[in-house]
């Protein structure tokens, strides 16, 4: 199917609608729209960061994901206990491939499930005593870390236990950080509320304990990478270009970050911002307190990388400006080498995403390096800030979809007919048995890193490896149904 025109796409959204009742209706059309690039400011065409329908199929996640799965998590050198029943803490271990260096279980914990395993006496009775026992377990078994978080699952809200005195008191006894982050899954909308409870408990119980302390010996040109997870090694390919440059990397979090690390944080001269939604929050604070100004950079393709090289250059002088400018030089042949090769595989076919955090804007120019086109985008959990962002970055009367369901996303996919969907694991299977070629846009389908040159030269792989597999051609839906197996089922 060709591109589809603004009149066409808004039929498409009301013919997807009609299914609904009608209060359902109204409420869902306020999450679909058409693109616009003229309009400033998103709350004019798109809701967002508003609870799911009930009863639709949503794939958001809750606080506790937020926090422990994406913020705290990573923070390799201090343990985090998930507490409450063992459930969340298992099924959120090591799901997102943050990568680290360190030994596992001497130095470093990162893919380690410690968790308060609730039972019902726990209910019951509070699980203050136990949790108190756990960290004196912890501290015992691993004595090397440097700190606890305690990542609260929804009963301990729920019973009223106070996680802070137990923590308050366990690091006075251990000599060490030990962090209370109010994450219960019920609380906000979505794993967003998440985000932000776990940047607070940074700013409460972590950032201010250098600030007496001169000891730090500063640089011109310190800076710190916020909100990259080091999927697949995403943030070693950034600090890489970041360091080519000329500036230091003091400090970078949470992927493959330590709990010193966060604490020289409000030394530097500049924080870089990769992901807005998970990490805005801090970024503002340490602005506010500490005078520190933060830029957002998008390290996805060769366009959107030579644009963030050269706006972090702005900040500094000759001397990292003209650093920026030998970095893109230096990898030129290399970029040059990956879209000569793989445009032309991939010229003109067109994707739909449906991702979280900044992924539905941020790879919107990489797949633009390889002649590609992004035709729909969403966000699982995304406030009207992130749609600003993404109305410039999309064509005009494109599809944008908030918090889409698993019916609305499947219509699109029918009648937009894209080559290739990015989306999260909870889409991949049903659309691969579509037969619509899938990447899985939250871990990089196993593969990575993205980030960087490095990494654009394995995501035009990715994409090539899977856009023109010759599977896809020889895929039928299982629910569709065989006209011939009637006669061979009879014949039999």
């Amino acid at each position: 199917m060709t591109n589809l025109t603004r009149e066409e796409t808004e039929a498409l959204i009301a013919e997807v609608l009609e299914i609904y009742p009608e209060k359902a209706k109204k409420d869902r059309a306020k999450h679909l729209t058409v693109n616009d690039q003229s309009i400033e400011q998103s709350k004019k065409c798109i809701t967002s960061n508003r609870k799911s329908l009930p009863g639709v199929m949503t794939v958001r996640g809750c606080a506790y994901a937020g926090s422990k799965g994406v913020v705290w998590g990573p923070i390799k050198d201090m343990i985090h206990i998930s507490h409450g029943p063992v459930g969340c803490g298992q099924y959120s271990r090591a799901g997102r491939r943050n990568y680290y260096v360190g030994t596992t279980g001497i130095n470093t914990f990162g893919t380690m499930n410690f968790t308060s395993d609730f039972q019902e006496k726990d209910i019951v009775f509070g699980g203050d005593k136990k949790l108190a026992k756990i960290m004196n377990e912890i501290e015992g078994l691993f004595p090397l870390a440097k700190g606890i978080s305690v990542q609260s699952e929804c009963p301990i809200g729920l019973i009223g236990d106070d996680i802070e005195a137990v923590s308050k008191k366990a690091s006075k006894e251990l000599n060490k950080p030990v962090v209370p982050v109010r994450c219960e899954g019920f609380r906000g909308v979505s794993q967003s509320l998440g985000h932000h409870i776990a940047n607070d408990a940074i700013r409460d119980w972590v950032l201010d304990k250098r600030d007496g302390d001169n000891s730090f010996v500063g640089t011109p040109y310190d800076v710190s990478i916020i909100g990259d997870y080091n999927i697949g090694g995403d943030a070693w390919s950034s600090r890489t270009l970041l360091e080519e440059m000329g500036l230091r990397v003091v400090s970078q979090w949470s992927g493959d970050g330590t709990l010193a690390e966060m604490e020289l944080t409000p030394k530097v001269k500049l924080n870089l911002l990769h992901c807005y939604r998970s990490m805005n929050y801090i970024s503002r604070h340490m602005e506010e307190k500490y005078g520190i100004p933060w830029v957002e950079y998008n390290f996805f393709g060769p366009t959107k990388i030579a644009e963030s090289l050269r706006k972090i250059a702005g900040y500094f002088d000759d001397t990292i400006k003209e650093g920026a400018e030998r970095v893109i030089e230096r990898y030129k042949a290399q970029y040059d080498a990956v879209i000569a090769k793989y445009r032309p595989r991939l010229e003109g076919k067109r994707v739909m995403l449906y991702v979280g955090g900044l992924r539905p804007r941020h790879v919107i120019g990489a797949y633009e390096d390889l002649g590609m086109e992004v035709v729909g985008t969403g966000y699982e959990f995304a406030h009207n800030d992130d749609y600003d962002r993404t109305i410039k970055d999309m064509g005009n009367a494109t599809l944008i979809y908030d918090d889409v369901t698993g019916y609305e996303f499947e219509e699109f996919v029918k009648k937009v007919k894209p080559d290739l969907i990015g989306a999260g694991i909870k889409e991949k299977y049903i659309f691969q048995k579509m037969g619509i070629p899938f990447r899985q846009m939250h871990s990089w389908d196993y593969s990575g890193p993205y980030h960087g040159y490095d990494g654009f030269a394995i995501f035009a792989r990715d994409m090539d490896m899977t856009l023109n597999n010759p599977c896809w051609g020889k895929m039928k839906a299982p629910w569709i149904k065989d006209e011939a197996a009637p006669a061979i089922a009879a014949a039999a």
